[in-house]
C-alpha cells in the first residue's frame, strides 16, 4: 500500500507541475493527451505495484501466429 501511495503522490506532483501551464494556455487538445497517457501510465504503474497479472500482448500474437508458422514449417519440409 505504500507503493500505491507513492505512485499517486508522485502522480499528483506530476499534474501540478506539468498541467498548470497547458491550462493557462488553454491548449485542450495537449491537456487531454497528457490525462489520457497519464491515466495510461498511473494505471499500468497500480497494476505492477498491486502485483496484478497482466498478459503479455505478444503472448497473444503468437497464439494467433503459431498454427501458420506451423504450417509453413510442414510444407517447408
Amino acid at each position: 500500500m505504500i507503493a500505491v501511495a507513492g505512485i499517486l503522490i508522485v502522480v499528483a506532483f506530476i499534474i501540478a507541475i506539468d498541467a498548470r501551464p497547458l491550462w493557462r494556455k488553454k491548449q485542450k487538445k495537449e491537456l487531454w493527451v497528457f490525462s489520457i497517457l497519464m491515466v495510461f501510465g498511473t494505471a499500468l504503474c497500480l497494476i505492477y505495484a498491486l502485483d496484478i497479472n497482466l498478459p503479455n500482448p505478444l503472448d497473444w500474437l503468437t497464439a494467433i501466429y503459431k498454427p501458420l508458422s506451423d504450417m509453413m514449417n510442414n510444407f517447408l519440409k
